[in-house]
């Protein structure tokens, strides 16, 4: 039996502050808007957004949907639904209406948040939902059947108090990005946020008082939750929001107007970041720090944002199931190409098939136990057994551990192939690809040639104005001389684009069928 109201994450991240005399601060602010929300504002209106719940029969523990983009009343919302014990599930804001669909019936969420401009993509999977009682329609607008949220707000005549929580208790969920096919619904307990704040939040990224922080990396994203709000609320810092896409002349502007002193980014927005500076040099941003996730930095990559902008970025890796990163290169202790070593608080092993650690300097499947790891997957039994094992998570990432203790990415379990017996990294090859200045992207699978054997097969996005004539012959020799001629793609194919989720990771399942 619990009776220790602080065991609400929403105490620790949105009442301290007040009760800290930080109530004047700025927790959020909007690029392009204006439109700022201070600690003490956050704690009235999520507290309010509580009794709201009460007062529309949405009870503790039924699932309310977030379609929302990157605005203040995210914030607000999640909180708010923390605060009652109702569990927001965050919605990637990318999707299509079948997989709303699919995603609505599977959580069974009661009730529906969603920002106006993503109204018209969800409304054909509400109606004939079983389950969707309220749609609360964030903005200006006005639609049939929606209660408009200024109007779901002032429904509450008071604020309401934390409720009760267990520190083991489902908070919050999150849907998996869906790099390898269709999200899985993650449960995450009220205490994994402050583990994620101890842990990286404090003793990695060391976020201050002081600090003002861009994620790049939106907040439906485990990676831009802890970024944008976990990370930056547990030091009582400022957040900086943005609701667009963060394409390269974008997120150089809100570094020139917005001024952060941490940018928290994603491999594909770092090379298309780096590709913009060198025609128009960095920006005028007084950054600290930068870190990245979401899949591996390619060194090349690293190195040429570091001579641009004088910072270095702390390469990492993280999973929705461990809700932040785990694995991570140091301030001051860089070295491109790797992700570091494990986390305070986090243990890792490599092991093979047979379940057994392997030797440094070998290839195995990476384990991580730490006090973040989700509970389960939502109605998924089978996956929660395979994947939870004890207190060692699966993270389906195969990785070799040097003998310095640095971990090196060589791919997910799924995109591993051998080559005349040997294994090989995709993200080695690709890597090596990226190195070439005519390159922005490139993604690698298996291929079989004419005897039915598994070769490299690299699917190559060319820098603007980049011809592709000659092109092949050209970066395979380029691999050759980088990595070794057995590693080489035997096959080029020229895109104008990889197929990725929406938090930025390739989906080389897609490739691999086209292969």
């Amino acid at each position: 039996m619990c009776s220790l109201a602080s065991a609400n994450a929403a105490s620790y991240f949105v009442d301290r502050h007040v009760q800290e005399g930080r109530g004047d601060k700025v927790a959020f602010r909007e690029y392009g808007s204006g439109r700022s929300l201070t600690y003490e504002a956050l704690e009235e209106v999520s507290g309010r957004v509580a009794a709201a719940f009460s007062q529309h029969g949405i009870v503790p523990e039924q699932r309310v949907a977030m379609l929302v983009l990157d605005t203040i009343e995210f914030p607000q919302i999640f909180w708010g639904a923390i605060k009652a014990g109702v569990v927001p599930v965050p919605l990637n804001t990318l999707l299509a209406t079948s997989v709303y669909d699919a995603i609505l019936r599977d959580s069974r969420a009661t009730t529906l948040f969603v920002s106006e401009a993503l109204y018209d993509t969800v409304a054909p999977a509400l109606a004939d939902n079983p389950f969707v009682k309220h749609v609360i329609l964030i903005g200006d607008g006005v639609q049939a059947g929606t209660i408009a949220y200024q109007t779901f707000v002032e429904s509450a005549e008071a604020p309401a108090a934390a409720f009760d929580a267990c520190p083991d208790e489902v908070a919050f969920w999150l849907y998996s990005s869906g790099s390898t096919g269709q999200p899985k619904g993650v449960h995450h307990i009220h205490s994994s946020l402050k583990a994620t704040a101890d842990t990286y939040g404090a003793q990695v990224l060391g976020v201050r008082e002081d600090d003002v922080v861009f994620s790049a990396a939106k907040f439906f994203f485990a990676y831009g939750l802890g970024n944008a709000m976990t990370f930056p609320m547990a030091a009582g810092a400022t957040t900086v929001l943005f609701a667009g896409r963060p394409t390269p002349d974008a997120v150089i502007d809100i570094l020139n107007t917005e001024k952060p002193t941490i940018f928290c980014g994603v491999p594909t927005l770092y090379a298309a970041i780096v590709a913009f500076m060198d025609k128009s040099g960095p920006p005028a941003a007084p950054l600290r720090s930068c870190i990245s996730a979401g899949e591996a930095l390619p060194e090349d990559v690293g190195n040429r944002w570091e001579k641009h902008t004088g910072v270095e970025i702390l390469d990492g890796v993280g999973s929705t199931e461990m809700l932040h990163i785990f694995l991570s290169n140091r301030p001051g202790d860089v070295v491109y190409g790797t992700s570091g070593v494990p986390v305070p608080g986090y243990s890792v092993r490599l092991v093979n098939e047979a379940g057994e650690d392997v030797a440094t300097g070998e290839v195995g499947e990476l384990l991580v136990q730490g006090d973040s790891a989700a509970s389960c997957y939502w109605n998924q039994r089978a996956k929660s057994r395979v994947t939870f094992e004890g207190v060692w998570t699966r993270t389906g990432d195969k990785y070799e551990r040097r003998a310095d203790g640095r971990f090196i990415y060589c791919g997910r379990t799924d995109d591993m192939f051998k080559v005349s017996g040997i294994w090989v990294s995709p993200f080695e090859v690709e890597s090596a690809i990226i190195s070439h200045a005519d390159v922005l992207e490139a993604a690698v699978v298996a291929a079989r040639d004419d005897d039915g054997l598994e070769k490299p097969k690299a699917y190559v996005v060319l820098n603007a104005g980049v011809s592709s004539e000659g092109i092949e012959a050209a970066l395979k020799e380029h691999v050759k001389t980088k990595i070794g001629k057995w590693k080489y793609p035997r096959w080029i194919a020229c895109v104008d684009e990889l197929p990725k989720t929406a938090t930025g990771k390739i989906q080389r399942f897609k490739l691999r069928e086209d292969a």
